[in-house]
């Protein structure tokens, strides 16, 4: 039986640190649609593209000081809320969603490809979404940790917030298939459209991670 002493006598838990690094991948999130339009108009629509590529990558080192920090400051498993594997496999695939959105920018960084109209508006599209996925585990995150600390807040309502996520993840799948489509039908090289591949697929993957999050939080509750 675990006992979540940390909870019980106001001591700091490790599941507080959870949300500092869900903070960082928070802070990310709108300079990765802010890149795409950047890459795809330039000019002065946005900051120079290095500038926010720079202001990610600042945001992913501080979310792995504190992924590194958390785990380097866990309790004893029999004095922890949940089982501890499970959730260092966490932090793990939350740390994953900033990853995926790093390399997504390292692949537009590569090479200055021009993108279609028709593609531009499925893309950005498909970014929105992916973000709105990873917007969505804000408040799975926040109910599992009241949960897991209270029980006072309603479990029903947490479970729900989880099928959001995973809800969200097949709208930004059905996109993937339609940017995948459409990329193939232009009249590009294969280098430019390799590149667009690979940046759309962080996207899914980013998507994704988020999903996976939310299976383990759902693990946590798991009476």
């Amino acid at each position: 039986m675990r006992i979540p002493v940390l909870s019980m006598i106001g001591g700091r838990s490790p599941m507080d640190g959870l949300m500092e690094h869900y903070n960082q991948i928070e802070a990310a999130m709108s300079l990765i649609h802010d890149s795409l339009l950047c890459y795809m108009e330039g000019g002065a629509t946005c900051k120079d593209f290095l500038t926010l590529k720079g202001e990610l990558d600042n945001h992913e080192e501080n979310a792995d000081i504190i992924k590194r920090n958390i785990r380097n400051h866990l309790p004893h498993s029999l004095f922890m809320a949940v089982d501890k594997t499970l959730f260092i496999n966490y932090t793990r695939a939350q740390d994953n969603i900033l990853d995926a959105a790093q390399d997504a920018l390292d692949w537009l960084n590569i090479h200055d490809a021009s993108l279609a109209v028709a593609i531009r508006g499925i893309g950005l599209a498909m970014v929105e979404e992916a973000t709105r996925t990873v917007e969505l585990l804000k408040p799975a995150l926040e109910g599992t940790i009241k949960l897991v600390h209270t029980d006072t807040i309603n479990r029903q309502a947490v479970k729900e917030k989880y099928r959001a996520v995973r809800e969200q993840h097949k709208v930004v799948r059905r996109l993937k298939s339609q940017v995948f489509s459409e990329l193939y039908k232009q009249d590009m090289d294969f280098k430019s459209i390799f590149q667009l591949l690979h940046f759309f697929e962080r996207m899914n993957e980013m998507s994704h991670n988020a999903e996976n999050c939310v299976d383990m939080l759902r693990a946590m509750i798991a009476r």
